[in-house]
């Protein structure tokens, strides 16, 4: 049995604040395997990691310029330098019911230009559930890795889409993954990250089935709770 890699989700979460410098130091220093953050646009276009599309006060994150969001809302090149030689899991915030949707899935374009310049090659995996933006950055850059976050429906059929697509990874709920979904995947050749997971039991449970990450707010739990399997 391979040991599944651990995502720390929004950094170390549960120990710092979420999607913050601190919280993705944290999930470094804890030896995480990768990281998971969440990326926006600014009113100005500036590309920020936070994941609600509103903030606590009711603002939208499009409708607020970099310079006054709270100063924990870091720039995705800061998150990114924060996270130091880990992989990070860019997860693009795009979908239709969003404030600041751009349905010419613009953003797609400035995050493969970060990842581009930064030369970050393997270390980089973009994601959304929103598929059209993930066939823009295949259709960009078809060397970065992608991946096709999925939440209920019908599993088989989104495997089925992801690899039709080109898609290399799915990202599953966890309550989605079982034997048979592992099993379709594989027949599909994908790899699979499971979110988001911090019970130790669960965590053993998708080893075995023999998940290639685990996306989880206790990156320091998990990576105990596998080293002991």
């Amino acid at each position: 049995m391979s040991t599944p890699l651990v995502i720390a989700h929004r950094g170390a979460s549960a120990a710092f604040v979420e999607n913050t410098i601190d919280a993705f130091a944290g999930a470094v220093e804890m030896k995480s395997d990768a990281v998971e953050l969440d990326v926006r646009r600014s009113l100005d276009g500036v590309l920020v990691v936070h994941h609600d599309a509103h903030l606590p006060d009711g603002a939208a994150i499009c409708d607020v310029v970099f310079g006054d969001l709270p100063p924990h809302v870091p720039t995705l090149e800061a998150a990114l330098d924060a996270c130091g030689t880990l992989v990070v899991n860019i997860e693009i915030k795009n979908t239709e019911t969003d404030p600041g949707f751009e349905p010419n899935r613009a953003i797609a374009d400035d995050v493969v230009h970060i990842v581009q310049a930064r030369a970050m090659g393997a270390a980089a995996l973009i994601s959304s559930f929103d598929l059209p933006t993930i066939d823009r950055v295949r259709h960009l850059d078809a060397s970065i890795a992608t991946a096709f976050l999925i939440y209920r429906g019908d599993a088989q059929a989104s495997i089925e889409l992801c690899a039709a697509r080109g898609h290399g990874t799915i990202h599953p709920w966890d309550r989605q993954v079982d034997a048979e979904f592992m099993a379709f995947a594989r027949a599909h050749e994908l790899t699979v990250n499971v979110w988001t997971i911090d019970d130790p039991a669960r965590l053993v449970e998708l080893a075995a089935l023999g998940v290639d990450g685990i996306v989880t707010n206790v990156p320091d739990v998990a990576l105990a709770t596998l080293a002991a399997l």
